[in-house]
């Protein structure tokens, strides 16, 4: 008798107890950084990189359903500044480490670059950062393949603002894609890379003057897939020295628009930054809350149904047996329904901090506005409508090949057997855009 009655009073405080402590301590994680360069990289072996707007990974049907959508948390707006955000932090992590030329966030219709990264956004909260990373030179050679790369948030960055603004949370995602294009890159022979920036070179002039470029460039016979040089054109051959001056004016919208990505980048900073970091606590709030009403809910069930269903030990006439077996079925009943409605107001707490999670986002959402950058007297407005304005911008490349061509196509210029094509970005006129307000 006493040791079901020690049973059941321990059942109670088992419950109270389990319910009060299911708390996940989260640690800051070990830092990966990116790999620098030990040594000077040869001019004509250095890449270009082009980071390529991520794909913020929401069909037409989805987008419709913003309420389901949020449960998710995925917020439509949040995930295109995000689209725009991560190639930033990725370009920063590649200029760091010193082992590439050019790094830009470029138009997704960019094709004339030496490496080109793209990406899709699988998973992005302030507690978890999911992406899956393509990279591929300009001959066609796939250095990286749909790889997936993630990481919880290291909470060290959370800490304070400076701390901040001095790491973002998920460095070590940028860090381990930096990495790995490394890896790729070093697997190459020199000659190799050589030929990924001769490639380029002629890509682009094919694209400009097909008929004056033609046989330049053919499959490469063991890899029909890939692009390989067929022959070069002369040093002094004057179609070619045009287009290389084409090329400078090209290198330098690509600049602006990469100014622009950098500006953008910058002006939600802030604001994301303290986003992220709600984002996190609401989440662990939400979590923590969620683990508390189930084990609770279903401990304090279990009570109510052991003092309710486990049978009588007393004998029919021994009363003071009876009553301490009745008090600790009464003991046990409350201590378990008390559990469940315990259980019941943590779910009910869960659904506030999800809410609260959603009005921080739509608030985040109001503060990211589309800004204006300006090229030469031409508007590009990057909310959708980039690749539009740097098509428009390929158009009239082609109009000022035909301009200072005397209107004609060209023909086929002499060939060498090497070339030395050197591209120097001219400076085209920028409006810095207005940062956005950022809410305390």
């Amino acid at each position: 008798m006493v040791r079901q009655t020690l049973i059941a009073l321990f059942g109670v405080a088992l419950v109270g107890g389990l319910g009060g402590c299911m708390v996940n301590e989260t640690k800051p994680l070990p830092k990966i950084n990116p790999v620098q360069a030990k040594t000077q990289i040869p001019e004509d072996e250095l890449l270009d990189v082009g980071i390529r707007e991520f794909d913020v990974n929401i069909t037409e049907e989805q987008a419709k359903d913003l309420d389901k959508l949020a449960k998710q948390r995925i917020y439509p707006d949040i995930r295109k500044a995000e689209a725009r955000f991560i190639p930033s932090q990725l370009r920063s992590t590649l200029e760091s480490s010193g082992q590439w030329g050019a790094v830009r966030v470029v138009p997704s219709n960019l094709q004339f670059i030496d490496v080109t990264v793209t990406g899709r956004i699988l998973e992005s909260t302030g507690a978890k950062l999911a992406v899956e990373v393509s990279v591929q030179d300009s001959t066609g050679r796939q250095w990286i393949n749909k790889k997936h790369y993630e990481s919880p948030a290291d909470t060290g960055s959370y800490k304070t603002d400076n701390a901040l603004k001095a790491r973002d949370p998920f460095q070590n995602v940028y860090s381990q894609i930096a990495n790995d294009m490394v890896v790729a890159r070093d697997a190459l022979l020199a000659e190799n890379r050589r030929d990924i920036r001769r490639v380029t070179e002629l890509r682009f002039a094919q694209d400009l003057a097909p008929a004056a470029m033609t046989g330049y460039l053919a499959q490469d016979p063991k890899d029909k897939g890939k692009m390989v040089v067929a022959r070069l054109p002369a040093k002094d051959d004057p179609y070619t020295a045009r287009i290389s001056r084409i090329r400078e004016t090209d290198a330098g919208v690509v600049d602006t628009v990469n100014g622009y990505y950098a500006n953008f980048s910058d002006a939600m900073r802030d604001s994301y930054g303290n986003w992220r970091r709600s984002s996190f606590d609401e989440i662990e709030k939400e979590s923590r809350a969620r683990n508390q009403a189930r084990t609770r809910t279903f401990l304090g069930a279990a009570a109510v149904l052991a003092s309710v269903f486990v049978p009588g030990q007393c004998q029919s006439t021994d009363y003071n047996c009876r009553r301490v077996e009745n008090a600790a079925r009464t003991a046990g009943a409350i201590g378990g329904t008390a559990a469940v409605l315990s259980g019941l107001k943590k779910y009910s707490d869960a659904k506030v901090h999800a809410t609260a999670l959603k009005e921080l986002s739509q608030t985040f959402q109001s503060e990211v506005q589309p800004q204006v950058v300006d090229v030469e007297g031409r508007t590009l407005r990057l909310t959708g409508t980039a690749d539009e304005q740097y098509r428009e911008w390929q158009r009239l490349l082609h109009e000022l090949y035909l301009e200072e061509n005397g209107g004609k196509t060209g023909t086929a210029p002499a060939t060498t057997s090497s070339t030395d094509t050197t591209v120097t970005p001219v400076k085209v006129a920028v409006e810095q855009p207005t940062s956005a307000p950022v809410r305390p």
